[in-house]
């Protein structure tokens, strides 16, 4: 079975390391530049799980969180928050948002498919 991964980034340079991290691996990997591309890109993708920053334009990673909770097709799927934020406050927010999981980048390739992997019991 190949995983599908939708990995919701602002950055460009971001999707392409988390692309270049994870394509080894044989991931099929969807990528959308902001919270609301991502949600529009839920059905599409069909994702078994999400990536999400925290910090971006127009929807921010909670909002993806809490988007992805709300919808009924998708809403036990495990979201995985990858950002440069490391506070407690926001890792609970995310918590009760609903995330799965918190990696701070700069992230280790080997690390995040790891984590992935055993989030997807692969």
């Amino acid at each position: 079975m190949t995983a599908r991964i939708l990995a919701v980034d602002d950055s460009p340079t971001m999707r392409g390391l988390i692309g270049a991290a994870l394509a080894p691996s044989g991931f099929e990997l969807h990528f959308a530049a902001d919270g609301i591309e991502g949600l529009e890109r839920l059905a599409m993708a069909a994702p078994d799980l999400v990536i999400t920053d925290i910090n971006m334009p127009r929807l921010d990673g909670f909002g993806v969180i809490e988007g992805v909770r709300r919808d009924p097709t998708y809403g036990s799927l495990p979201v995985l928050v990858l950002t440069t934020e490391s506070g407690e406050e926001l890792k609970a927010r995310a918590r009760s948002a609903g995330a799965t999981g918190w990696i701070v980048k700069p992230f280790d390739d080997q690390r995040l498919v790891a984590v992935i992997n055993r989030v997807l019991g692969i």
